[in-house]
């Protein structure tokens, strides 16, 4: 009989495929059963032309963002191709996530919030208060929040974005959902992005959504939470920060409702 904190759940872990191992290993570790559905693909762009070219221009920036680990791995395997990183260039991360993938590049003295993950905290960081006449470039997925650049901006940078990959809904049914649903296997969901939480309650379709509406629901940012709520979802957790707040907070739930 399986042991753990986890003991006896099965948990959805909704991140793209190339990023759920590690959070699904953490499940394991306490007892948990992790559900393997990507409610997201990272792909390639068809173009990457204009990419190229710009990575060619790095010398001309003062700052480098990166707004996910995937635009660190996308961006940083590029520019790793065709040059090195200027060594003038300063570097910065929405989160731990990507301070973390930036770090396995060899990348160092990252700038990075310290608690929360996204755009507002990062703009509290003192490095980006006074930037009026920098030159700052964004890496990031095609489209997302213009948060970031537009403070940036209104604080005087030359902002320029560096779209590295995009994203899109998988194409897939929801036969595995509703079996496991419809046998009580499926006991919580992870949700680490709006537009995540979107596909998948839309491939759940009008049967599994109800189902969806009354499983607990661990969300990694408020952001994604107000949407979860606006879609319905009655039991909506949002977690720690990382695959390790996740976890922690799906055993603090299970503890409370022993």
């Amino acid at each position: 009989m399986t042991r753990g904190p986890l003991a006896g759940l099965g948990i959805l872990v909704t991140r793209p495929a190339h990023q759920a191992a590690h959070l699904a290993e953490l499940i394991r570790q306490a007892g948990g059963k992790p559900i393997l559905f990507p409610a997201l693909e990272i792909v390639d762009l068809p173009d990457l032309q204009r990419l190229h070219a710009l990575i060619e221009r790095l010398d001309q920036f003062d700052l480098a963002i990166f707004i996910s680990p995937n635009a660190v791995h996308k961006a940083l395997n590029l520019i790793r191709a065709q040059r090195a990183l200027p060594p003038h260039l300063k570097i910065a991360a929405i989160g731990k996530g990507s301070r973390k993938a930036l770090e396995q590049f060899g990348v160092k003295d990252v700038i990075a919030p310290t608690q929360r993950s996204d755009s507002e905290a990062l703009l509290e960081r003192p490095e980006l208060q006074n930037i009026a006449g920098l030159h700052i470039v964004i890496f990031r997925g095609d489209g997302g929040r213009e948060l970031l650049g537009d403070v940036l901006a209104q604080r005087g940078a030359h902002l320029e974005y560096a779209e590295c990959y995009r994203r899109q809904k998988p194409q897939a049914d929801n036969s595995a959902l509703r079996y496991l649903w419809a046998r009580n296997e499926l006991n919580a969901v992870t949700v680490t992005s709006t537009e995540a939480l979107r596909n998948l309650y839309d491939i759940a379709g009008k049967l599994c959504q109800q189902w969806f509406k009354k499983t607990p629901v661990f969300v990694t940012h408020e952001r994604i939470a107000r949407t979860a709520r606006e879609l319905g979802l009655e039991q909506v957790y949002v977690t720690e920060d990382g695959d390790e707040g996740i976890v922690a907070s799906i055993q603090a739930w299970r503890e409370r409702n022993k």
